[in-house]
């Protein structure tokens, strides 16, 4: 597997764990479908939370949130969309699309959980 897609997944577990440790439930991980992925889904009860994982060693070329383009985003909604078209006892939910950004050694990175990160307009 390429170096970078062993920092992924290391990240999005770390993101995982991160999460669960703040009273979320997780519905899925790494949800394909024709529109991409979505690294995780999950609940606190109320809301179905679609989260994108983002992981810079490094800050100098920008920070890993911003990363997550206006293309990007549209595709997480459409994703999300089918998602509740095929999970109905999810779809009467509210729903949000959140971020982890992630920073520093992978170790022990710095982990910004930004919720509400963006909407479906």
């Amino acid at each position: 597997m390429a170096t970078h897609l062993v920092i992924g997944k290391a990240a999005e577990e770390m993101a995982l764990q991160y999460l669960q440790s703040q009273h979320l439930t997780l519905i899925a991980k790494n949800w394909r479908c024709n529109y991409g992925e979505i690294d995780l889904i999950m609940t606190d009860k109320q809301s179905v939370i679609f989260i994108e994982v983002r992981y810079r060693k490094q800050t100098s070329w920008g920070e890993p949130a911003e990363t997550v383009t206006y293309s990007k985003r549209q595709k997480l909604i459409k994703a999300a969309s089918l998602f509740l078209q095929q999970n109905n006892s999810f779809s009467a939910k509210p729903c949000r699309f959140d971020v982890i950004a992630m920073t520093g050694e992978l170790k022990n990175p710095a982990i910004r959980w930004l919720t509400n990160a963006f909407s479906l307009t």
